[in-house]
């Protein structure tokens, strides 16, 4: 079988992976922005209650492997009655996981604004909450956004993980495809450049979205 017949016929069986490759990706960016946003506010809050979970949470996420994590929410968590989707499963999984690494990104730029400007909002007669909302997050994020960036491009190689729980992703649904064909290394070379070709997307979203930030940041 010509490498062209190849691709055509295992092109539905691909094109139906991506589309679960972006709905896993796409999910879990969103999820992982507002946990990490709401870990990242938890670690710098002055509060021992608050800041010690949220930092053990974090070292335990970033301590054990992605994979173990998506066994323990979708083989593990049943034992106990709580069960989820395989496609639930997946997103989870990969929110949380991100959230923790987005949550580091996000602290450390907060941590990088002068205190001098939490002086100044304070002379003003802003609360802590007022500050962080109106002075010094819109900065943070200025900063942050190539590290975050980086994560996120990241979660869509991550989602390849999720094969293992039967969720018929680009990886997944590549190795059906070989199953029946017999051809691995073509088929294994394009579904390397979709992933890649999905995160160049990303990468011009990513660039796009410095510049704003850059432009309203000099304005």
């Amino acid at each position: 079988m010509e490498i062209l017949e190849l691709l055509q016929m295992a092109a539905p069986v691909m094109l139906k992976g991506v589309a679960y490759t972006l709905l896993f990706a796409v999910g879990a960016m969103i999820g992982g922005l507002i946990l990490g946003f709401l870990l990242a506010i938890a670690r710098i809050i002055p509060s021992k209650i608050i800041n010690t979970p949220a930092a053990v949470y974090v070292s335990l996420i970033r301590g054990t492997p992605l994979l173990v994590q998506i066994f323990v929410i979708y083989y593990g968590l049943p034992g106990i009655g709580i069960e989820f989707s395989a496609t639930s499963a997946g997103i989870l999984a990969l929110s949380l996981n991100a959230g923790a690494y987005l949550s580091e990104s996000i602290r450390g730029a907060i941590i990088g604004v002068s205190r001098g400007q939490w002086a100044a909002s304070s002379s003003l007669g802003l609360n802590y909450a007022q500050t962080l909302r109106y002075i010094v997050v819109p900065q943070a994020m200025r900063v942050a956004v190539p590290s975050m960036s980086n994560t996120l491009i990241s979660l869509i190689k991550d989602t390849s993980l999720v094969s293992v729980i039967t969720v018929t992703e680009l990886m997944l649904a590549t190795k059906e495809v070989i199953a029946t064909s017999f051809r691995p290394l073509p088929l294994y070379i394009a579904a390397a450049g979709v992933y890649w070709a999905l995160s160049l997307c990303f990468e011009v979203v990513q660039r796009r979205l410095e510049k704003r930030l850059q432009k309203a940041h000099q304005v």
